[in-house]
């Protein structure tokens, strides 16, 4: 029963401010139009860097979404400087994860995440740009990729103009709370009930030990070759600050993990190299490994308390918007569990077996 509370508590909190993440990155992902994110992306140099790293921030693209972007971007001539930007700001942020950000936690982590996925980002363009310079790729197909630029083509302004503002509205709805539902339903489940279950059964002060250098490494060892999504590391986070983690230590999880997985990495290799990858790597454990001991430090010289959202959240009651918006999103995403997931899942589990049986046969 006490479970079942802290699962409530974790998704009552979490809830609402994910619902309006969300809908914003609806409203960016129908309203900003990906071609002219492209063409801006084109540069070269620190610029080109800067204006990668800045956009990838609020996108709502997670570490799986935001390769075949990046290597669309990189088809399309941008640099390997400002696909790396790209790669790692994007996933590492975004609009959704911000608002469970200041949900869950307080104001200065909404504030130093998306920050610090900048200048991850930014160090990452900095190194390509320094020790991976060859990195103009020449396009496979000209013909196919001046077809799929929307300037090319007249019908694509014309359909964009006469678009009514219901319908833009009406994808703003399906994407926000069907489409980028689905792609994380799973590992945002896993991120809540994660949370709940540490809240739970997790002793205070139990992960206090993981605040120093060796603690940080380890999580670095564990995070980078894994993916959790960064919605998901959210509430993960929030519990192991409240059972005695450091809030800077806690800034690696909400860093490392949705930026790097090892399968996105042998993708993106194809295109930046090896040694791109590489440069990537090092630029995100350094930079994160370097903001968790500054973010340390300034909640320590400037005595911030460590009452997160989720902690106070509990001794509060909720208002009839917390709760309707709370059910609306149980809602959805146990239709994306139940429609998406579930059928992967059986999926999986009989091809399986019927690989095993035809092994027997055989």
């Amino acid at each position: 029963m006490e479970f079942i509370q802290a699962l409530w508590k974790y998704t009552l909190t979490a809830a609402p401010f994910l619902m309006f993440g969300l809908f914003i990155s609806g409203l960016i992902h129908v309203f900003v139009s990906t071609e002219r994110i492209k063409k801006s992306l084109g540069g070269k140099g620190i610029f080109g860097v800067i204006k990668a790293s800045l956009f990838g921030i609020p996108l709502p693209l997670c570490s799986c979404a935001v390769v075949p972007t990046a290597v669309t971007l990189k088809k399309n001539g941008a640099s390997n400087s400002a696909t790396s930007s790209f790669l790692i700001s994007t996933p590492e942020s975004g609009v959704d994860s911000i608002a469970m950000t200041y949900g869950m936690m307080d104001l200065p982590m909404t504030i130093i995440r998306p920050v610090a996925a900048f200048f991850s980002a930014f160090v990452a363009g900095v190194l390509q740009i320094i020790f991976n310079s060859e990195d103009v790729a020449p396009v496979e197909n000209e013909k196919e990729a001046k077809s799929t630029g929307c300037c090319a083509k007249k019908s694509c302004d014309s359909e964009e103009v006469k678009e009514s503002f219901g319908s833009k509205m009406n994808k703003v709805f399906k994407f926000s709370f069907f489409e980028l539902i689905d792609d994380f339903a799973f590992w945002l489940t896993l991120g809540i009930v994660a949370g709940a279950f540490i809240d739970f059964i997790v002793p205070p002060n139990f992960f206090e030990s993981l605040s120093g250098w060796s603690g940080r490494l380890i999580i670095l060892g564990i995070g980078i070759p894994l993916y959790i999504c960064a919605s998901a590391t959210t509430p993960i986070a929030a519990s192991l600050v409240m059972k005695g983690m450091s809030p800077g230590t806690s800034l690696l999880i909400l860093l490392v993990g949705p930026a790097t997985n090892i399968s996105n990495l042998l993708v993106i290799a194809q295109y930046i190299g090896k040694k791109g990858v590489i440069l990537n790597i090092i630029a995100i454990a350094g930079v994160a490994l370097g903001m968790s001991f500054l973010v340390d430090y300034l909640y320590a010289m400037f005595a911030w308390p460590l009452n997160f959202n989720i902690h106070a959240h509990a001794h509060e009651g909720s208002s009839w918007l917390e709760l309707a918006l709370t059910v609306s999103f149980i809602i959805l995403l146990g239709k994306s569990l139940v429609m998406k997931e579930l059928p992967k899942l059986i999926k999986m589990i009989t091809s399986k077996k019927s690989s095993k049986s035809s092994g027997c046969c055989g």
